[in-house]
This record gives structure tokens, C-alpha cells and sequence, in this order.
């Protein structure tokens, strides 16, 4: 099964709670008063994504975070990559040298395939996307093959 710790969950909450005001700036201790994750989480976030440039911060006395960028040039697949690392399904979706199956596997570059489609649909998906109300008539995203392949 594939899934994102909850650190990541909770920095997808985060960042959704920020943006929703985005030219604010924000407070650790009141993004952990409005979302309802702990303080010191709450910290331990705000730093990772400051460091990974997801988020700008302020010290001092009126200091606090804010978006580094606008919610629809922040994707999902760089909320994952900042608490995650490289987004990858199989170790060798990164590099065939960390597989020791690589030498007689005929299935890796279909697992490039899947890691290829899962990227680019993490990446078409921005913060933007994710505080707009769900509805039940939203339509699918639609990935073109094509784009999936790579050029030798």
C-alpha cells in the first residue's frame, strides 16, 4: 500500500490552512491553535518546509510563516518531497543501482512507467487545488500516456 506519513498529512493541513490567507503571516503557535495539531509538530513542520523552501520564515517579535510561493505554484509532489524525500515506488524508480535484482529485472522501466504517472499527477496538483471545496461532480485528471515516456 502507498501512503504519506502523517507529517505530511498534517503539513498538506497546514499549508491548505495557510494558504487560505495566504499574504498573512502566520504563527506556529496559532496554526496549532486553528488546526488542532500539536504545537511542537506543528514546529517540527514548519521548519522541515522552511528549509525545503516551501515556506518563508520571519524572526523576532511579529515574526511567523508564510507561503513561499502562491498556492497554485506549490504542488503536492513538493509537499511530499520536502517531509517525504524523493517521491518513489519502487527503490529502483530512483536508481537501478540500489536494487540487487536490477541485472535480471524485465520489469523496471514499468515501474519507471508507474513512478513517472504518479509524479507528474503529484505535480499537476497544487495547494490551490486542494482548498477548493471537493464536490462529487469534480472531473478525473487525465494523464496523456505520452508524457509518461521518456526520450533515449
Amino acid at each position: 500500500m502507498l501512503r504519506i506519513s502523517k507529517l505530511t498529512d498534517y503539513a498538506t493541513v497546514i499549508l491548505s490552512y495557510m494558504a487560505r490567507d495566504q499574504n498573512q503571516q502566520h504563527a506556529a503557535t496559532e496554526i496549532a491553535d486553528d488546526t488542532g495539531i500539536a504545537a511542537p509538530t506543528v514546529s517540527k513542520i514548519l521548519k522541515i518546509l522552511t528549509r525545503a523552501e516551501v515556506l518563508n520564515s520571519t524572526r523576532g517579535a511579529k515574526g511567523g510563516y508564510r507561503l513561499a510561493h502562491t498556492p497554485d505554484h506549490i504542488s503536492v509532489a513538493a509537499i511530499i518531497s520536502a517531509l517525504e524525500g524523493p517521491i518513489s515506488v519502487t527503490e529502483c524508480s530512483l536508481s537501478v543501482s540500489d536494487c540487487d535484482q536490477s541485472e535480471g529485472c524485465g520489469i523496471h522501466a514499468n515501474w519507471g512507467l508507474i513512478n513517472r504517472a504518479i509524479q507528474s499527477t503529484l505535480d499537476s496538483i497544487t495547494l490551490a487545488d486542494m482548498i477548493l471545496p471537493n464536490s462529487p461532480n469534480q472531473s478525473e485528471i487525465k494523464i496523456p500516456l505520452h508524457t509518461l515516456y521518456t526520450q533515449p
